[in-house]
């Protein structure tokens, strides 16, 4: 989840904000692959599913900003 300092900062500066977009766009991308291509257990799947979701609620809330 994103801090208050990384919102407060994300809503002062848009090019900040775009980044954190991007990288969290990324992370998500690159997770996603590890979780087809893994042999992981299932409670490593699970973790990094959670950490997966989260980092789309935080998208979002970096979406809303934009508008």
């Amino acid at each position: 989840m994103l801090d208050s300092q990384t919102i407060k900062t994300c809503k002062e500066n848009p090019t900040i904000r775009d980044i954190k977009i991007k990288n969290i766009e990324h992370a998500i991308d690159q997770a996603e692959m590890m979780i087809k291509e893994s042999k992981m257990n299932q409670e490593e799947l699970s973790f990094l599913k959670r950490k997966i979701s989260d980092s789309r609620q935080d998208l979002e809330i970096l979406y809303l900003m934009k508008i």
